[in-house]
């Protein structure tokens, strides 16, 4: 069986689609696109996919409005802590957290999941009021169901987020993997590697953002099929990780995860993202969860 697959190229997936570790079971059909997260929006729209790695605030939103996806326990790009993606631009003076309610704060999309995660650390551990913060953002989110809310701003077409933040247009910015190396931009939060390392040792987890979803027809007809591919994922991570001595910032299996998600379910209900608290067994079914 051919599955038409979305996954980003990292560590612990290029085993996989080098053809390193095989199966006579599956063969994949991987896209093309460069960087994944940039056809997540054709995965829950489209269902353009029947297995896909998918941010995983895109994947509760998708459960919420009814998409037929099923969550695989398995975690595809590093896990990462997330205190220094907030950040500002220090020629136009310290701008501390205490200070951020009424500032305008650029994100990319509402309901990205790196995004999610700041807020409720701003909010859980440093008392902000997200409500009081101006959002401005740069791309509408992934599910077309869920609009930026009311009191949201849309930074004008063809404007960069990181020009708006050094020519004074926004007084902060989260930004993830594309934080640019510039001594103009620091942290807001205080000693922020100090900082994630002692929240991550207090709640016994590094945040995660990438998990792989599948197409529930696949899970139910084809069970044998979703099994192969979690053996698949696993073996490729597993030639990554030969001879490795660091933390494993990839984890796969429901417990191993099951902080990160109960803590990302938790900010993303409180930040009105999701209508519910779902259980962290309600994200896979029967195949999935016994993985």
């Amino acid at each position: 069986m051919t599955l038409r697959t979305l996954l980003g190229d990292y560590p612990n997936t290029l085993a996989l689609k080098r053809g390193e570790v095989s199966s006579p079971l599956v063969d994949f059909e991987f896209d093309p696109v460069k960087v994944a997260n940039r056809a997540f929006k054709r995965v829950v729209r489209e269902g353009a996919f029947d297995v896909a790695e998918l941010a995983l605030v895109t994947f509760l939103q998708a459960k919420a409005y009814g998409k037929p996806l099923v969550l695989m326990p398995a975690v595809v790009g590093a896990g990462r802590y997330q205190h220094h993606c907030l950040v500002y631009n220090v020629e136009r003076g310290r701008l501390r957290v205490a200070e951020l309610a009424g500032k305008r704060i650029g994100i990319r999309a509402y309901a990205q999941t790196t995004v999610t995660w700041v807020r409720g650390i701003l909010a859980d551990e440093y008392g902000v009021d997200l409500d009081a913060i101006r959002w401005v953002t740069f791309e509408d989110g992934h599910l077309a169901e869920f609009p930026d809310p009311p009191g949201v701003v849309r930074a004008e077409e063809g404007h960069k987020m990181v020009d708006m933040l050094l020519a004074g247009e926004l007084d902060a910015a989260i930004i993830g993997t594309d934080l640019p190396d510039d001594p103009r931009l620091a942290p807001v939060l205080p000693d922020p590697h100090a900082a994630a390392s002692a929240w991550g040792a207090r709640h016994a987890m590094v945040p995660i953002n990438h998990m792989v979803a599948v197409d529930r027809a696949l899970c139910e007809r084809h069970p044998d099929v979703v099994r192969e591919v979690y053996r698949l994922l696993r073996d490729s991570k597993a030639v990554a990780r030969q001879g490795a001595t660091s933390p494993d910032l990839t984890p796969f299996g429901v417990e191993p995860n099951r902080h990160a998600l109960e803590l990302i379910i938790h900010y993303a209900h409180d930040q009105r993202l999701i209508p519910r608290r779902y259980a962290v067994d309600e994200l896979f079914d029967d195949v999935t969860r016994v993985l």
